[in-house]
């Protein structure tokens, strides 16, 4: 079962109206060793919908952008990197990847939308794991073990507390989808360690 840790960043916070700008990606296993990488910037479908608020949040402007693919190149350079990684027949749906990440639902609502607005067929299946979600257990059973446990939910918060950190203050969708990578592996590491009280 192999996963699929993703971070998107957009040019705003509606999915269905703003549009994805930078698709990062780590490809793993089911022990959480890396397969491949991928990255890339986005041309956005309505550049009347990118919004300064977000270009603070991931330092891409719609200058950068210029020598963008547009959305319908990059989502099947996407999906190929996938195919490839995992030797999959280009015919074949990728239901058995499973889509994980921070808040991952929002990740999934945008790169839907954009399948949508293309007319194209949405070739994962709807099988996720979320990090937030992972650490709502997680702070219990750290609790339960007498642990420390990280100032809060976010994925900066939780990669703090496993020495995991940004290059930079900027968010990049690479970077984030590699610190998100890095957490789930610790805690799959932990949860082979920790008691789990019934």
């Amino acid at each position: 079962m192999p996963y699929l840790i993703l971070d998107l960043e957009m040019s705003g916070q509606e999915a269905g109206y703003h549009d994805i700008i930078q698709i990062g990606a780590v490809l793993a296993d089911n022990d959480w060793k890396v397969l491949s990488k991928f990255e890339t910037l986005v041309y956005p479908d309505n550049e009347e919908t990118f919004s300064s608020y977000s270009e603070k949040i991931h330092g891409i402007s719609l200058e950068d952008l210029e020598d963008a693919p547009s959305s319908y190149d990059a989502l099947e350079d996407f999906e190929t990197w996938i195919r490839k990684t995992l030797r999959r027949d280009s015919h074949e749906r990728l239901h058995d990847v499973v889509i994980c990440g921070q808040s991952v639902i929002n990740d999934i609502n945008f790169l839907k939308a954009s399948y949508d607005d293309l007319n194209i067929d949405w070739p994962f299946s709807f099988k996720l794991v979320d990090l937030l979600s992972i650490s709502v257990l997680m702070f219990q059973v750290f609790e339960n073990n007498k642990m420390k446990t990280p100032q809060s939910y976010s994925l900066k918060s939780v990669a703090d507390y496993f020495g995991i950190h940004r290059q930079d203050q900027v968010h990049n969708a690479l970077e984030d989808a590699d610190i998100t990578f890095q957490c789930f592996k610790k805690y799959f590491e932990l949860a082979k360690q920790l008691q789990f009280q019934a």
